[in-house]
Protein backbone atom coordinates (compact mmCIF):
# COMPACT_ATOMS: atom_id res chain seq x y z
CA UNK A 1 0.00 0.00 0.00
CA UNK A 2 1.47 3.50 -1.21
CA UNK A 3 1.27 5.79 2.12
CA UNK A 4 0.19 9.31 1.96
CA UNK A 5 3.21 11.79 3.77
CA UNK A 6 1.42 14.10 5.85
CA UNK A 7 1.66 16.81 8.12
CA UNK A 8 -0.53 18.22 10.17
CA UNK A 9 -0.71 21.77 10.95
CA UNK A 10 -3.68 22.62 13.96
CA UNK A 11 -5.08 24.32 17.06
CA UNK A 12 -6.74 21.73 18.95
CA UNK A 13 -9.38 22.57 19.32
CA UNK A 14 -12.23 20.11 19.96
CA UNK A 15 -12.45 19.33 15.92
CA UNK A 16 -8.76 19.19 15.54
CA UNK A 17 -8.95 16.34 18.14
CA UNK A 18 -11.31 14.66 16.04
CA UNK A 19 -9.56 14.90 12.94
CA UNK A 20 -5.86 13.89 14.52
CA UNK A 21 -7.44 11.02 16.13
CA UNK A 22 -8.36 9.83 12.60
CA UNK A 23 -5.30 10.65 11.47
CA UNK A 24 -3.31 8.90 13.86
CA UNK A 25 -5.50 6.00 13.30
CA UNK A 26 -5.11 5.36 9.49
CA UNK A 27 -2.71 3.06 8.11
CA UNK A 28 -2.33 5.27 4.74
CA UNK A 29 -1.12 8.13 5.91
CA UNK A 30 2.51 8.57 6.70
CA UNK A 31 2.79 11.07 9.28
CA UNK A 32 5.54 13.21 9.17
CA UNK A 33 4.58 16.09 11.88
CA UNK A 34 2.51 17.73 13.94
CA UNK A 35 3.03 21.40 13.76
CA UNK A 36 1.12 23.53 16.29
CA UNK A 37 -0.05 26.99 16.23
CA UNK A 38 -1.91 29.56 18.34
CA UNK A 39 -5.64 29.42 17.37
CA UNK A 40 -9.10 28.29 19.35
CA UNK A 41 -6.71 28.90 22.21
CA UNK A 42 -2.78 29.95 22.94
CA UNK A 43 0.26 28.11 21.30
CA UNK A 44 1.37 27.10 24.30
CA UNK A 45 -2.22 24.75 24.83
CA UNK A 46 -2.37 23.62 21.51
CA UNK A 47 1.24 22.70 21.20
CA UNK A 48 0.40 20.51 24.88
CA UNK A 49 -2.86 19.51 23.62
CA UNK A 50 -1.55 17.78 20.38
CA UNK A 51 1.17 15.86 22.31
CA UNK A 52 -2.17 14.76 25.36
CA UNK A 53 -3.73 13.59 22.01
CA UNK A 54 -0.69 11.47 20.32
CA UNK A 55 -0.27 9.98 23.63
CA UNK A 56 -3.62 8.77 23.99
CA UNK A 57 -3.45 7.57 20.52
CA UNK A 58 0.07 5.77 21.16
CA UNK A 59 1.65 7.73 18.34
CA UNK A 60 4.76 9.33 20.38
CA UNK A 61 6.57 8.07 17.05
CA UNK A 62 5.07 11.15 15.56
CA UNK A 63 7.07 14.52 16.37
CA UNK A 64 5.10 17.89 17.28
CA UNK A 65 6.52 20.99 16.77
CA UNK A 66 5.49 24.37 18.11
CA UNK A 67 4.98 27.25 15.74
CA UNK A 68 3.38 30.70 15.69
CA UNK A 69 2.09 32.49 18.91
CA UNK A 70 0.57 35.11 17.15
CA UNK A 71 -0.80 36.06 13.70
CA UNK A 72 1.42 37.74 11.21
CA UNK A 73 -0.05 41.48 11.82
CA UNK A 74 -3.05 40.82 13.77
CA UNK A 75 -3.46 40.42 17.75
CA UNK A 76 -4.26 36.56 19.11
CA UNK A 77 -7.70 35.70 19.29
CA UNK A 78 -8.97 32.85 20.77
CA UNK A 79 -12.49 30.85 20.58
CA UNK A 80 -12.45 29.06 23.98
CA UNK A 81 -15.88 29.28 23.93
CA UNK A 82 -16.40 27.02 21.70
CA UNK A 83 -13.68 24.71 22.44
CA UNK A 84 -13.09 25.47 26.74
CA UNK A 85 -10.54 27.16 28.03
CA UNK A 86 -7.52 23.98 27.41
CA UNK A 87 -9.03 23.51 24.21
CA UNK A 88 -9.95 20.18 24.64
CA UNK A 89 -13.83 20.72 26.08
CA UNK A 90 -14.16 18.65 29.12
CA UNK A 91 -11.16 16.68 28.91
CA UNK A 92 -8.91 17.26 32.01
CA UNK A 93 -5.20 18.81 30.77
CA UNK A 94 -1.92 16.39 31.29
CA UNK A 95 1.75 17.22 30.77
CA UNK A 96 2.69 14.52 28.23
CA UNK A 97 5.02 12.28 28.68
CA UNK A 98 7.10 13.25 25.93
CA UNK A 99 8.06 16.94 24.74
CA UNK A 100 7.69 19.28 21.54
CA UNK A 101 10.46 18.29 19.02
CA UNK A 102 13.40 21.22 19.03
CA UNK A 103 12.98 23.85 16.43
CA UNK A 104 9.85 25.96 15.15
CA UNK A 105 7.04 24.22 12.85
CA UNK A 106 8.02 26.37 10.06
CA UNK A 107 11.80 24.76 9.89
CA UNK A 108 9.76 21.34 10.86
CA UNK A 109 7.05 21.45 7.68
CA UNK A 110 10.19 23.57 5.25
CA UNK A 111 12.88 20.56 6.36
CA UNK A 112 10.12 17.57 5.84
CA UNK A 113 8.83 18.89 2.23
CA UNK A 114 12.15 19.55 0.80
CA UNK A 115 13.91 16.56 1.54
CA UNK A 116 10.78 14.78 -0.08
CA UNK A 117 10.13 14.77 -3.93
CA UNK A 118 7.62 17.13 -5.56
CA UNK A 119 4.61 16.53 -4.60
CA UNK A 120 5.13 13.90 -2.41
CA UNK A 121 3.98 15.59 0.91
CA UNK A 122 0.56 17.19 1.82
CA UNK A 123 -0.46 19.54 4.33
CA UNK A 124 -4.00 19.42 6.44
CA UNK A 125 -4.29 22.82 7.93
CA UNK A 126 -6.67 22.59 10.52
CA UNK A 127 -6.06 26.28 12.31
CA UNK A 128 -4.76 29.47 11.18
CA UNK A 129 -2.31 29.60 8.53
CA UNK A 130 0.50 31.01 9.76
CA UNK A 131 2.84 28.56 10.09
CA UNK A 132 2.38 27.74 6.54
CA UNK A 133 2.70 31.26 5.75
CA UNK A 134 6.09 31.72 7.55
CA UNK A 135 7.28 28.52 6.10
CA UNK A 136 7.09 29.75 2.31
CA UNK A 137 8.49 32.77 3.13
CA UNK A 138 11.15 31.19 4.40
CA UNK A 139 11.75 28.72 1.54
CA UNK A 140 10.27 30.35 -1.84
CA UNK A 141 10.75 26.69 -3.49
CA UNK A 142 8.05 25.22 -0.93
CA UNK A 143 4.97 26.11 -3.03
CA UNK A 144 5.58 24.00 -5.95
CA UNK A 145 7.62 21.44 -3.63
CA UNK A 146 4.17 20.83 -1.73
CA UNK A 147 1.34 18.10 -2.41
CA UNK A 148 -1.95 19.02 -2.08
CA UNK A 149 -2.63 21.39 0.85
CA UNK A 150 -5.90 20.65 2.31
CA UNK A 151 -7.46 23.69 4.74
CA UNK A 152 -10.43 23.42 6.58
CA UNK A 153 -11.43 27.04 6.26
CA UNK A 154 -13.52 30.09 4.85
CA UNK A 155 -16.86 30.80 4.09
CA UNK A 156 -18.88 31.13 1.23
CA UNK A 157 -22.98 30.84 0.65
CA UNK A 158 -22.77 29.61 4.83
CA UNK A 159 -21.87 32.86 5.50
CA UNK A 160 -19.47 32.82 8.65
CA UNK A 161 -18.96 31.36 12.26
CA UNK A 162 -17.13 34.81 13.74
CA UNK A 163 -18.69 36.91 11.91
CA UNK A 164 -21.36 36.97 9.31
CA UNK A 165 -19.01 36.44 6.48
CA UNK A 166 -15.88 34.91 7.84
CA UNK A 167 -15.09 31.58 9.22
CA UNK A 168 -12.61 31.73 12.38
CA UNK A 169 -9.30 29.88 11.06
CA UNK A 170 -9.22 32.40 7.85
CA UNK A 171 -10.26 35.56 9.65
CA UNK A 172 -7.56 35.13 12.86
CA UNK A 173 -4.87 35.30 10.53
CA UNK A 174 -6.51 37.21 7.29
CA UNK A 175 -2.72 37.91 6.02
CA UNK A 176 -1.76 34.96 6.69
CA UNK A 177 -4.38 32.88 4.19
CA UNK A 178 -3.82 35.66 1.55
CA UNK A 179 0.13 35.03 1.14
CA UNK A 180 -1.11 31.41 0.92
CA UNK A 181 -3.52 31.36 -0.97
CA UNK A 182 -1.10 33.81 -3.62
CA UNK A 183 2.15 31.38 -3.20
CA UNK A 184 1.01 29.12 -6.09
CA UNK A 185 0.55 25.92 -3.99
CA UNK A 186 -2.05 23.77 -4.44
CA UNK A 187 -4.63 24.31 -2.30
CA UNK A 188 -7.81 22.87 -1.59
CA UNK A 189 -10.60 24.25 1.05
CA UNK A 190 -12.84 22.83 2.74
CA UNK A 191 -15.52 25.84 4.37
CA UNK A 192 -18.49 26.44 5.84
CA UNK A 193 -20.18 25.40 2.78
CA UNK A 194 -19.17 21.25 2.80
CA UNK A 195 -18.26 21.08 6.82
CA UNK A 196 -21.70 22.09 7.90
CA UNK A 197 -23.09 18.79 6.04
CA UNK A 198 -21.16 17.34 8.46
CA UNK A 199 -22.72 17.24 11.63
CA UNK A 200 -22.45 15.18 14.73
CA UNK A 201 -26.03 14.38 15.20
CA UNK A 202 -26.96 11.72 18.33
CA UNK A 203 -26.73 8.42 16.20
CA UNK A 204 -23.12 9.38 15.36
CA UNK A 205 -22.05 10.23 18.47
CA UNK A 206 -23.51 7.15 20.23
CA UNK A 207 -22.16 4.90 17.01
CA UNK A 208 -18.31 6.28 18.27
CA UNK A 209 -19.08 5.86 22.13
CA UNK A 210 -20.19 2.52 21.83
CA UNK A 211 -16.77 1.24 20.63
CA UNK A 212 -14.89 1.67 23.61
CA UNK A 213 -11.33 2.52 22.08
CA UNK A 214 -9.36 5.13 23.47
CA UNK A 215 -9.64 6.98 20.32
CA UNK A 216 -12.97 6.43 19.90
CA UNK A 217 -14.12 7.96 23.26
CA UNK A 218 -11.76 11.16 22.87
CA UNK A 219 -13.56 11.68 19.21
CA UNK A 220 -17.02 11.18 21.03
CA UNK A 221 -16.30 13.34 23.93
CA UNK A 222 -15.12 16.06 21.86
CA UNK A 223 -18.44 15.73 19.80
CA UNK A 224 -20.64 15.78 23.16
CA UNK A 225 -19.16 18.98 24.13
CA UNK A 226 -19.73 20.60 20.95
CA UNK A 227 -23.54 19.53 21.08
CA UNK A 228 -23.87 20.73 24.35
CA UNK A 229 -22.17 24.31 23.38
CA UNK A 230 -23.66 24.61 19.63
CA UNK A 231 -27.17 23.68 21.48
CA UNK A 232 -26.67 26.70 23.81
CA UNK A 233 -24.67 29.57 21.54
CA UNK A 234 -25.96 28.87 18.33
CA UNK A 235 -29.93 26.49 19.11
CA UNK A 236 -28.22 23.64 16.80
CA UNK A 237 -28.44 19.69 18.33
CA UNK A 238 -25.99 18.36 15.80
CA UNK A 239 -22.95 20.32 15.80
CA UNK A 240 -20.89 20.56 12.33
CA UNK A 241 -16.99 18.42 12.39
CA UNK A 242 -15.23 20.56 10.74
CA UNK A 243 -11.52 19.51 10.75
CA UNK A 244 -11.73 16.01 10.31
CA UNK A 245 -13.02 17.10 6.53
CA UNK A 246 -9.04 17.67 5.42
CA UNK A 247 -8.21 14.53 6.75
CA UNK A 248 -11.16 12.59 5.18
CA UNK A 249 -10.86 14.18 1.75
CA UNK A 250 -6.82 12.37 1.56
CA UNK A 251 -8.19 9.23 2.69
CA UNK A 252 -11.16 8.78 0.33
CA UNK A 253 -11.54 12.18 -2.01
CA UNK A 254 -15.02 10.47 -3.42
CA UNK A 255 -16.44 11.52 -0.15
CA UNK A 256 -17.04 15.49 -1.75
CA UNK A 257 -17.08 17.08 -4.87
CA UNK A 258 -14.56 19.88 -5.73
CA UNK A 259 -14.85 22.62 -7.74
CA UNK A 260 -12.28 24.53 -9.67
CA UNK A 261 -12.46 28.51 -8.09
CA UNK A 262 -9.75 31.90 -7.31
CA UNK A 263 -10.04 32.60 -4.09
CA UNK A 264 -8.72 35.95 -2.49
CA UNK A 265 -9.24 36.97 1.54
CA UNK A 266 -10.11 40.13 2.59
CA UNK A 267 -7.52 41.89 5.09
CA UNK A 268 -8.48 45.57 5.20
CA UNK A 269 -12.19 45.76 6.02
CA UNK A 270 -12.77 44.98 9.64
CA UNK A 271 -15.98 44.68 8.71
CA UNK A 272 -15.53 41.59 6.24
CA UNK A 273 -12.28 40.67 7.05
CA UNK A 274 -11.32 37.06 6.80
CA UNK A 275 -14.24 36.88 4.19
CA UNK A 276 -13.07 34.22 1.68
CA UNK A 277 -14.14 35.70 -2.22
CA UNK A 278 -14.90 32.56 -4.19
CA UNK A 279 -15.08 33.06 -7.88
CA UNK A 280 -16.06 30.20 -10.18
CA UNK A 281 -16.21 32.35 -13.40
CA UNK A 282 -12.19 31.84 -15.27
CA UNK A 283 -12.68 34.46 -17.20
CA UNK A 284 -13.59 37.06 -14.59
CA UNK A 285 -11.21 35.61 -12.46
CA UNK A 286 -8.13 35.09 -14.94
CA UNK A 287 -7.40 31.61 -13.94
CA UNK A 288 -8.95 29.02 -11.19
CA UNK A 289 -5.51 27.90 -9.43
CA UNK A 290 -7.48 26.84 -6.49
CA UNK A 291 -10.21 24.22 -5.31
CA UNK A 292 -13.31 24.73 -3.01
CA UNK A 293 -15.51 21.90 -1.55
CA UNK A 294 -18.91 22.27 -2.51
CA UNK A 295 -20.52 19.52 -0.88
CA UNK A 296 -19.52 16.24 1.60
CA UNK A 297 -21.00 12.54 2.06
CA UNK A 298 -21.58 13.07 5.99
CA UNK A 299 -22.82 9.38 6.04
CA UNK A 300 -19.65 8.57 4.55
CA UNK A 301 -17.24 10.82 6.63
CA UNK A 302 -18.82 9.90 9.85
CA UNK A 303 -18.48 5.92 8.35
CA UNK A 304 -14.82 6.59 7.52
CA UNK A 305 -14.37 8.00 11.33
CA UNK A 306 -16.31 5.10 13.32
CA UNK A 307 -14.71 2.61 11.14
CA UNK A 308 -11.07 4.14 11.74
CA UNK A 309 -11.74 4.47 15.48
CA UNK A 310 -12.62 1.02 15.96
Amino acid sequence: MKRQALIIDCDPGVDDAVGLMLAFGSPELELLAITAVGGNVPVEKTARNARMLRQIAGREDVPVFRGADRPLRREPAGAGEFHGAEGLGDLTPFEPDVPCADGHAADAIVERVMARPEGAVALAVMGPLTNLALALRREPGLAERLGPVAVMGGARSEGGNITASAEFNIWADPEAAAEVLASGCDAVLFGLDATHQVRATEARIAALEAIGTARADVAAAMMRFSQRIERRIVGWDAPPVHDPCPVAWLLKPELFELAACHIRVETESELTRGHTAVEFREAVAGGLPHRWATSADADGVFALITATMA
